[in-house]
């Protein structure tokens, strides 16, 4: 007898890092500068279908620090991972793409930026953890708002 109402299915199929670029236009100059570093981080998800239950969600940061009036380094950095998720109800699929997959990419996004700093000869940035369930729900607020 088939089964009517299927299990959801929520598994990883790969994390990878999408992208990394690292630029130190004011380098080496900038070394010298005594001055600590403003630094700012813009971080933004993205999911999109790849196939019938199979997604690639992404957690992208750019992380920007100036000494000064002159830039030291941007870092911009793509997290993905490819999510089988099926027999999921249609109003938690957004949800799970929203909070749950990045959840999962952040850690990995992070260890990724401060690997990259600390090779490039400044000291690591270690990006703040984030409540994607805010995260997410900021969103949602700000899209409401959009007109049309």
């Amino acid at each position: 007898m088939p089964d009517n109402n299927p299990q959801p299915v929520f598994q990883i199929q790969r994390v990878y890092l999408k992208g990394l670029s690292l630029d130190q236009p004011n380098s080496p100059a900038i070394f010298l500068e005594e001055a600590s570093p403003a630094v700012a981080v813009a971080i933004s998800t993205h999911a999109v279908k790849q196939a019938e239950g199979i997604f690639e969600s992404t957690v992208s940061v750019t992380v920007t620090a100036n000494i000064q009036d002159k830039v030291a380094f941007v870092v911009e950095a793509k997290q993905a991972g490819v999510f089988e998720i099926r027999n999921m109800p249609a109003d938690q699929l957004d949800p799970v793409l929203g909070i749950g997959c990045p959840t999962i990419l952040y850690p990995y996004l992070r260890a990724n930026v401060a690997d990259a700093m600390t090779r490039s000869g400044f000291p690591p940035v270690h990006l703040s953890e984030i409540n994607f369930q805010m995260f997410y729900q900021q969103r949602q607020k700000e899209l409401a708002l959009q007109p049309g």
